[in-house]
């Protein structure tokens, strides 16, 4: 039997600001891992967090594992 893709799949958000600062301050980069379901947001995934690095709440986007 063929495997179904999962409709539920784990993903990994970013900081956009620390990505961008990242040769200057060499500190290291804030990432979230949560869920998505993949027929609700088929597109990227962007959510407002809070960076450890940075002291502030920032943009985190979706990237590819």
């Amino acid at each position: 039997m063929a495997k179904n893709k999962d409709v539920r799949v784990t993903i990994t958000l970013e900081c956009t600001n620390c990505a961008q600062n990242n040769e200057k301050k060499k500190l290291g980069v804030s990432r979230y891992t949560t869920q998505k379901n993949r027929r609700n947001t088929p597109i990227r995934l962007e959510l407002n967090k809070f960076c450890s690095y940075c002291n502030k709440h920032t943009i985190h986007k979706e990237i590819k594992k």
